[in-house]
């Protein structure tokens, strides 16, 4: 399993004008084969700051996932909507819960 983690971080108070295009990248991900997880989250305490949290069956199901037109529409959107600072880790590990 591959667990893709980190932080993007939106204008603080643009989370409504961010969030359509968060859902539309959630979605379109979630229906790709070899998606287990796709998810956003804004932090709680420090406005403008968006957690990411992906898993994927597999690295050929992440290298697919790059390579999918939602992915580069979504990139072309982030000057728009004030996306910066990505900070994103891959973390491969074994399927089992702990």
């Amino acid at each position: 399993m591959i667990l893709v983690v980190g932080t993007i971080r939106i204008a603080p108070g643009t989370l409504a004008l961010v969030l359509p295009a968060m859902r539309a990248m959630a979605e379109a991900s979630r229906g790709e084969g070899g998606c287990l997880a796709y998810h956003y989250a804004a932090d709680v305490l420090e406005p403008g700051l968006i957690h990411v949290v992906e898993r994927w069956t597999d690295r050929e199901a992440l290298a697919a996932h790059f390579a999918t037109p939602h992915l580069a529409a979504w990139r072309a959107q982030w000057p728009a909507l004030g996306i910066t600072d990505r900070r994103l880790c891959l973390i491969e590990g074994a399927p089992e819960e702990i």
